[in-house]
C-alpha cells in the first residue's frame, strides 16, 4: 500500500499541486497565528497532537469498506505533506525573471526560495548562485525526500510519521517568515529537525554521491557520518556541491536548473528503490 499510495501522490502532485490549496503548511497558518508561547515543550505538544489526531482517524477507518476510505485518506495526507506547492511557482517565477533580466523580480523570488537559511551578505554572483542552488536542493529535501523517508519508515502508520514531520516543517517555515529569530530559537524547532534529519540527510547524500560526480562526494559522505557539529543543511549541500562541481555556476538560469535536475534524479532513484524493496517484500 505504501508504494501504491506514493505513486498516486507523486503523480497527483505533479499534475495539479501548483499552489497553496493542497499544502499543509498553508492550512496550519490559522493555527500558528494563535500561538503566543514558544518553547520546546509546546512544539512537541503541538506535533504530538497532530500525530495523535491522524492516528485516531486512520484507526477509525481501518477495515471499513475494504479499506477504500483508508486509502483515500492516505492519498489526501500524502498530497498535503509531500510536494512544494507554491514554492514551485516561486522557482518558475525566478527562472522567468532571470531570463528576462528583471533584477527586482529575480531578487524577490530568490528571497522566497532562500527563506530558511538566507544568503550571506556581500557575496559575489558566483556565491549567490551557489547559495540559490543549495536552497533549491534543501527545498527538494524538505518537501520531497525527507517526507518520503518518514512516510516509508512509518510502515502501516506512515501517514502519522509523515504528518508529524510535515507539521514541524510548517512550523519552522512559519516562524522564519513571520516571527523574530529569538522566538524561533525558543521554539527549538531547528534543534528538533536537526535530529530528525540526521539519517535522511545521509541517505540522500549517498544518492548525490552516486548520481553526480562523486569522486569527492563519497569521501565527504563518509566524513559526515562522524560530523556532529555541522548543520544538516551544510552536510547535505556540501555533498551536493561536490556532485555539482562540473555544472555551470555563473549562469543565473542554468545554475539553479542544474540543482533541480539533480534533485529530480535523486527523487526518481528513491522511488525506484522503494519499488524494489516493495517487490522483494521488505516494505508493505
Amino acid at each position: 500500500m505504501t508504494l501504491f499510495t506514493l505513486l498516486l501522490v507523486l503523480i497527483a502532485e505533479r499534475l495539479f499541486k501548483l499552489g497553496e490549496h493542497w499544502q499543509l503548511d498553508h492550512r496550519l497558518e490559522v493555527l500558528f497565528r494563535r500561538v503566543k508561547h514558544f518553547s520546546l515543550l509546546w512544539t512537541i505538544f503541538m506535533t504530538a497532537l497532530a500525530m495523535l489526531a491522524t492516528f485516531l482517524v486512520l484507526r477509525a477507518l481501518y477495515g471499513l469498506f475494504f479499506n477504500v476510505p483508508l486509502l483515500v485518506v492516505w492519498i489526501m495526507l500524502g498530497l498535503l505533506c509531500i510536494g512544494a506547492g507554491k514554492v514551485r511557482l516561486h522557482y518558475h517565477a525566478y527562472l522567468k525573471a532571470a531570463s528576462q533580466n528583471d533584477s527586482h523580480a529575480r531578487s524577490a523570488m530568490a528571497s522566497e526560495l532562500t527563506l530558511i537559511h538566507g544568503v550571506p551578505p556581500d557575496c559575489d554572483e558566483r556565491e549567490y548562485l551557489r547559495e540559490l542552488q543549495n536552497a533549491l536542493l534543501w527545498i527538494n529535501f524538505r518537501y520531497y525526500l525527507a517526507p518520503l523517508f518518514w512516510f516509508i519508515v512509518g510502515g502501516v502508520w506512515g501517514p502519522v510519521t509523515l504528518v508529524g514531520y510535515a507539521f514541524l516543517r510548517a512550523w519552522q517555515s512559519w516562524l522564519a517568515r513571520y516571527q523574530l529569530p529569538h522566538q524561533r530559537q525558543q521554539s527549538a524547532i531547528d534543534a528538533i529537525l536537526h535530529v530528525l534529519d540526521w539519517v535522511p540527510v545521509r541517505l540522500v547524500g549517498v544518492f548525490y554521491a552516486l548520481i553526480g560526480h562523486g569522486e569527492k562526494a563519497l569521501p565527504a559522505w563518509f566524513a559526515s557520518l562522524t560530523d556532529r557539529h555541522s548543520s544538516q543543511y551544510q552536510v547535505l549541500t556540501r555533498l551536493a556541491q561536490f556532485s555539482l562541481a562540473r555544472e555551470p555556476h555563473m549562469d543565473k538560469v542554468e545554475t539553479p536548473k542544474a540543482a533541480v535536475s539533480m534533485a529530480k534524479k535523486t527523487s526518481f532513484v528513491v522511488v525506484v528503490v522503494v519499488a524494489l524493496l516493495t517487490i522483494y517484500g521488505t516494505l508493505v
